[in-house]
């Protein structure tokens, strides 16, 4: 592996899991532990990263989120077939809750031609995927507008899951950890999937493999509130283990 493909390796599992080891990143691209702390050096030279003991930090604040549409080109495939799988997982007749991101749009997708659902979402673009689906009876949370995200958050927003049940959650989350649980980077955000996770039966988390094992800002809920991960086949075994060990069903596709 060259040098640019290594450093670009790194910057990769930094934005992945937030801190890289020597030791790990040397196995990764094949080649030494001192060749890795050079590039290590010379990356946080150039201010792309934190240099600690044994490896490196991510210079990014857990708050950020990258832009929607930088996002929505990210692993598109791999997140359409999330979407088409927790699609799946819905029944007929079902109520159901719809999050915001770009996962769940792609789950929102999948679920247009479908009948005798019930779907309130806070998400303006999952609406404008379904409000033409005559199977469907729609509902939006209301609230104020996160521009460019085009979710709803607020108190309207939070207000709309607190005299309503439904069968199931699709969540989307920036980040879905074994300890920490569910997290996202907007604390609006997260306040909004705090009720409606409270008012849901079931929660299914739909997440791509970056996702995992990952930390965000806002703190959501604990990993005992997800009944079903659905995530892709790059995810580490390892790590699905970890999720399967506290009763969490992890669906791969």
């Amino acid at each position: 592996m060259d040098v640019r493909n290594r450093r670009q390796l790194v910057l990769q599992l930094l934005e992945q899991q937030g801190e890289v080891s020597v030791s790990k990143v040397s196995l990764s691209a094949g080649v030494s532990e001192m060749t890795i702390r050079r590039d290590l050096d010379a990356l946080a030279r150039g201010g792309l990263l934190k240099r600690v003991h044994g490896g490196a930090i991510s210079l990014v604040s857990r708050s950020y989120e990258p832009p929607f549409a930088a996002r929505m080109e990210r692993n598109f495939e791999l997140k359409r077939k999330i979407g088409e799988a927790a699609a799946g997982l819905v029944g007929d007749g079902e109520t159901l809750i719809l999050d915001v991101g770009t996962t769940v749009l792609e789950t929102a997708r999948a679920l247009r031609c479908r009948h005798n659902l019930t779907v309130l979402t806070a998400s303006i673009r999952a609406m404008d995927l379904l409000a033409s689906g005559d199977g469907i009876q729609l509902m939006s949370t209301g609230g104020v507008v996160r521009p460019g995200e085009m979710s709803l958050v607020g108190d309207l927003a939070e207000r709309a899951f607190d005299d309503l049940r439904f069968d199931s959650f699709v969540m989307g989350v920036g980040g879905i950890d074994l300890e920490e649980g569910l997290t996202e980077f907007n604390p609006e955000d997260a306040r909004v999937k705090k009720h409606a996770l409270m008012s849901a039966r079931r929660c299914i988390v739909v997440a791509d493999h970056t996702k995992l094992g990952k930390v965000a800002f806002s703190r959501i809920a604990p990993l005992d509130r997800v009944d079903v991960l659905v995530t892709d086949q790059e995810a580490e075994p390892e790590v699905l283990d970890g999720f399967r060990s506290v009763d969490v069903e992890v669906v791969v596709v």
